[in-house]
């Protein structure tokens, strides 16, 4: 008997911090419209965490980063409101890579820019600011969208 069963969606998200501050993306024309996110995306099957982290640096940014150069900080369970969905987040660090980052998807993408890790903006999307800050904080797991309130 073949048995169903449950399945989450697996997503990376790759911080690149450079001097006290962090790369950020504007999302266009996508979910979470006109927040900020950071590089990020889901594992396609058949790769590992953090060869999907190596994919979506170059996919996004234009840049090479060397699996010695990502530090896997933090793994979050978290559930979404907005599509009754449950996420294992994988949420890495990388202080160093090759090239220069550019916005390699225009279409998906408003602007690329840095801000410091201490004035972060407003418009970030939630479960992203909180991954930020858990990821900085070296927080090893976290769960998260399960209370009232969080999204």
């Amino acid at each position: 008997m073949i048995e169903n069963r449950f399945k989450a969606m697996v997503s990376v998200h790759l911080l690149f911090l450079k001097d006290e501050e962090i790369l950020l993306l504007l999302r266009k024309n996508i979910t979470s419209d006109g927040l900020y996110s950071v590089v990020a995306g889901h594992i396609d099957g058949g790769e590992t965490v953090t060869n999907a982290m190596i994919r979506e640096a170059k996919e996004e940014v234009g840049v090479e980063v060397k699996l010695k150069d990502i530090e896997i900080r933090t793994v979050s369970h978290s559930y979404s409101r907005h599509n009754n969905k449950e996420f294992i987040q994988f949420y890495a660090v990388c202080e160093k890579w090759q090239g220069e980052i550019k916005n390699n998807e225009p279409d998906k993408c408003g602007e690329l820019r840095f801000f410091s890790l201490n004035d972060l903006p407003d418009n970030i999307v939630p479960y992203i600011r909180v991954g930020i800050k858990k990821t900085i904080d070296s927080v090893n797991f976290y769960e998260y969208g399960w209370k009232e309130g969080e999204e």
